[in-house]
């Protein structure tokens, strides 16, 4: 791919992960809640999640879901109800406090990490975002086919990582200020809560 294409396709990334979504939000209610070491460890459970996601849309999968429009409709159904579930577990959640021995005990970072991974993983349209916006970039004229996809794959992780680290330590930040304000880490909890279940929403009504 020539410099401009890959100038549009970094262009389209960082446009795409600048708009607030469910993995923003679960990166920054983490650094809020557990630290900057948990938010990382979640960071990394997306790049690895979107990593698969890579692969799979190589393999072809995503054509599954056109092909069979119910797999689809399970898929993103799984993936609201894992949005649901962590809404609930954000309100549910302590007040924010991740320099304590409480915090540290009450999500490991492997959990965090896993919570990442599940969180992208479950959602299919992040397959399909994969599977629709790589192949644009891929030109045949260009040498193998499969080694293309292969680098635009890893310029995506490697840009979502990016982004992701920043919003950790962006949350874990801002912790300190909702250690100061109880009330405010309150509606913290609600507001997260709130767009979690929204993004759940979102996911199970918005079309293909």
């Amino acid at each position: 791919m020539d410099p401009n294409g890959w100038a549009m396709f970094v262009t389209a990334l960082v446009a795409v992960y600048l708009i607030p979504g469910a993995d923003m939000i679960l990166v920054w209610q983490t650094g809020l809640a557990e630290g900057r070491a948990h938010a990382l460890a979640t960071a990394l459970g997306l790049a690895l999640a979107r990593a698969v996601h890579v692969a799979l849309a190589g393999l072809g999968l995503a054509a599954l879901f056109h092909a069979v429009p119910w797999t689809f409709d399970l898929a993103r159904l799984f993936g609201a109800l894992y949005l649901l579930r962590l809404a609930v577990a954000v309100l549910r959640s302590p007040a924010v406090d991740p320099g304590s021995a409480g915090a540290a005990r009450s999500a490991s970072r492997a959990k965090a990490l896993r919570r990442g991974l599940a969180t992208n993983l479950l959602n299919p349209k992040a397959l399909l975002f994969c599977s629709l916006l790589l192949p644009q970039f891929v030109d045949p004229g260009r040498g193998a086919v499969a080694a293309q996809f292969a680098a635009l794959g890893v310029v995506l992780v490697a840009i979502g990582l990016a982004f992701d680290t920043v919003y950790a330590f962006v949350g874990a930040a801002l912790a300190r200020r909702f250690l100061q304000r109880p009330r405010w880490d309150l509606v913290r909890r609600a507001l997260f809560a709130a767009l979690l279940a929204g993004f759940a929403l979102r996911l199970l009504v918005a079309p293909v």
